[in-house]
């Protein structure tokens, strides 16, 4: 996808992109940087966070990349000392680590419930709680765009956890776009629709025939490219976006006006049937 900013659009930003080292974070972690912001991305696992500053430095853009449990709010804190004595004070957040697989609610453990709303909901709190510290006591402003989901308005069946936990974090975000506004931050969210990428994609989509019907119910009749995705995290962390807070971007291709709930249609099926899938998909993950 050719770049349809100026090249100079973010410079002087240094931007954190949690879970940037893979997939959609990985995107925007190279758009940010191509147009000119200094970019920290971090993640639990040290060896995507290196490939993706080496591939960002390649084509002469500036990165760091520092392990992080987003979960524990004084890793995150840790997290944010080390970012800044490298790069200087932080100037925007994207709070895009995200934790997720499909199950029937009444298999969940406790653990898995914890896991997914600790990685998305806690993750995203502390994280904007950190940068909004060091914001309000520097007076200096910022912005903070987190990544939600289109059911995050509608729920969906089998990603209760994810649904809870990403509607949380729309209501964090239109609270403090309130609380926040007078002292110069600004805080937003995109609900992306389905974005094929490694890893995440194998956790939630059982097989060929499911993401064909996924894609075929697509008003558009296809999925989101990760760059485009990026493209909308520039816009919005830009000046150009200056005077929106408190919104919600839907980025699905129109899914949700004909869908709804994005994993609702696995109960056309029967239980016993889609929670034997759902046990296959999580011995191929636990492999």
């Amino acid at each position: 996808m050719s770049n349809i900013f100026a090249d100079d659009l973010l410079d002087g930003e240094h931007i954190v992109i949690t879970g940037g080292g893979t997939g959609l974070g990985r995107a925007m972690a190279e758009q940010c940087a191509a147009l000119g912001a200094s970019v920290t991305i971090n993640g639990r696992r040290t060896e995507p966070l290196d490939e993706t500053v080496a591939a960002i430095e390649e084509e002469g853009g500036t990165a760091n990349g520092i392990s992080c449990n987003v979960r524990d709010a004084e890793s995150v804190n840790a997290f944010f000392d080390e970012a800044e004595d490298a790069q200087g004070p932080v100037t925007a957040l994207v709070n895009n680590a995200a934790a997720n697989f499909l199950a029937a609610t009444e298999d969940l453990s406790p653990n898995g419930f914890d896991a997914i709303v600790k990685t998305n909901l806690y993750g995203s709190f502390y994280c904007t709680q950190a940068c909004g510290q060091r914001w309000i006591e520097r007076g200096s402003g910022g912005v903070v765009l987190s990544i939600a989901t289109t059911y995050a308005d509608t729920g969906s069946a089998f990603v209760v956890p994810s649904a809870v936990s990403k509607a949380g974090i729309v209501a964090m975000m239109r609270s403090l776009a309130a609380e926040w506004g007078p002292e110069g931050i600004r805080l937003n969210a995109i609900a992306p629709g389905p974005f094929p990428t490694e890893g995440a994609w194998s956790r939630l989509v059982p097989g060929m025939d499911v993401e064909e019907d996924m894609k075929q119910r697509n008003p558009t009749r296809r999925f989101g490219e990760p760059e485009e995705l990026a493209t909308l995290v520039a816009f919005l962390l830009s000046d150009g976006a200056a005077y929106m807070n408190g919104e919600v971007v839907t980025f699905d291709g129109g899914e949700k006006l004909v869908a709804g709930g994005q994993f609702n249609a696995f109960t056309a099926m029967p239980r016993e049937q889609i929670k034997g899938l759902f046990a296959k998909m999580k011995a191929a993950r636990d492999k």
